[in-house]
């Protein structure tokens, strides 16, 4: 897991493996409460209530909402990179490279939107502190390095400045297209997603062009007129 997984601001560091496992259950609990009801139901009673345990446990490693809130987020935010590791792995181990690169990398983050309704009521409520908003920055700019990383591991670019800035981009449209299209649909407004798909295509076959690639190297963009 990523240096993100580690819980925030607790009360009282889990040495044990079984408070190691009570804090995750706590966490776990948490997840459930967002799902079901809401960022505005997240409060240490609600909690405790659905971890089974007692608020004063809760208050031993989570000493308030907003650490609650945190360390959830700490959990959603490693899974997404730990998402594009695993993609990262795939697009090296690739010897003919992807056939659509931008749709394979949107519907692993649109599955990931749909398994976690959790992170979804989260980062569309209104609990997002400050804390919060750096970190969404810091996993966006996580993202935007595995971006890069597997653009260069398809053969599409060279490492330098612009594919930086260009994958960036990417992964900020990207995150923009998809909370629209699950803010309308829990599943995902599928024309929204598709549209996504092709805006992306389109710029990844402009970046292309910037590296005089060209179209239809190593299959990378041949659905990118679609």
């Amino acid at each position: 897991m990523s240096e993100r997984g580690h819980i925030p601001r607790l009360r009282r560091v889990p040495v044990q493996a079984r408070s190691r496992a009570r804090v995750q259950r706590l966490i776990d609990a948490a997840d459930e409460v967002l799902a079901s009801d809401g960022a505005e139901a997240l409060t240490t009673t609600r909690v405790a209530e659905a971890a089974g345990v007692s608020v004063g446990s809760l208050y031993q490693y989570l000493p308030d909402k907003g650490a609650i809130v945190e360390a959830v987020a700490g959990r959603y935010l490693a899974e997404f990179e730990e998402l594009m590791a695993a993609l990262e792995r795939d697009a090296a181990a690739a010897p003919g490279g992807w056939e659509d690169p931008v749709g394979r990398l949107i519907d692993a983050f649109s599955g990931r939107y749909r398994e976690r309704p959790g992170y979804r009521a989260l980062w569309f409520g209104r609990d997002l502190t400050e804390e919060l908003r750096a970190a969404d920055r810091e996993n966006k700019a996580a993202l935007a390095a595995g971006v890069k990383r597997i653009v260069l591991a398809l053969g599409i670019a060279r490492d330098d400045e612009y594919l930086g800035v260009a994958s960036r981009a990417g992964v900020l449209i990207t995150d923009s297209l998809l909370q629209e299209a699950f803010r309308s649909d829990p599943s995902g407004d599928p024309a929204l997603i598709e549209e996504a798909k092709r805006i992306l295509r389109l710029y990844l076959a402009e970046v292309e062009r910037q590296y005089g690639v060209g179209h239809g190297a190593g299959g990378v963009t041949r659905r990118s007129a679609a």
